[in-house]
């Protein structure tokens, strides 16, 4: 549990400076590419979704081709992504509700509004969109890491895991702190064999204190 003296914004300077604005690792062109990759990489992995996205981006160029077309011509595209038909069906509704590109919305209620965007989602396409954040990402990353530092208690629910992030850490830092911690987690604080040497929060990790005492 974050300890009453702990400044983490302060704490959290560095782990931002180093991935301020890196982009996030779905390859997407534009922010209907983005907001389609994000769907389809629910339980599935971002590097799955990368491999299957050119032939299906050069098929459904814009949201107004997708809009067009229909669940059982999406599918064979996705086909070798999870729940592929649950996420063939939300992507045409989505594309039926929005038409074009330039409908796609950027701020939180209206992003949650539609299928298969849950907050974590919606914080993703905000942040990509430089748009102010309404919240912080947390993906299976931040729901590991967080806790393993000692910000938050531990939880498996990506939505308490991220209000209490936000009752911690100051507004203006929420657009960037939660892919920071979500890179820390992919390249340095590892499931097992956490790369403790290379971590610039290390010194104030309750995880790092309790093995390397």
């Amino acid at each position: 549990m974050a300890k009453e003296t702990t400044d983490w914004a302060e704490v959290f300077k560095p782990l931002i400076q180093k991935y301020k604005n890196k982009k996030h690792p779905l390859d997407y062109q534009n922010l209907y590419q983005l907001l389609v990759m994000v769907v389809l990489s629910a339980q599935d992995s971002d590097a799955n979704i990368n491999k299957i996205a050119p032939p299906l981006f050069e098929a459904f160029p814009n949201m107004k081709a997708l809009s067009k077309s229909s669940i059982e011509e999406l599918i064979p595209y996705i086909s070798k992504v999870r729940n592929f038909g649950t996420k063939a069906s939300w992507l045409i509704e989505i594309a039926q509700t929005l038409k074009e590109d330039k409908n796609i919305p950027t701020k939180m209620d209206e992003l949650v509004a539609l299928k298969g965007i849950g907050r974590k989602s919606a914080n993703v396409i905000m942040r990509e969109a430089e748009v102010p954040a309404e919240g912080i990402v947390c993906d299976l990353h931040v729901i590991r890491v967080a806790p393993r530092i000692g910000i938050v208690p531990e939880s498996k629910d990506g939505n308490k895991v991220e209000k209490e992030l936000m009752k911690v850490l100051p507004k203006e830092i929420w657009g960037e702190i939660g892919m920071a911690i979500s890179f820390l987690g992919r390249e340095t604080c590892r499931p097992t064999n956490p790369k403790h040497s290379e971590c610039v929060v290390s010194d104030h990790c309750e995880y790092c204190k309790l093995h390397n005492s």
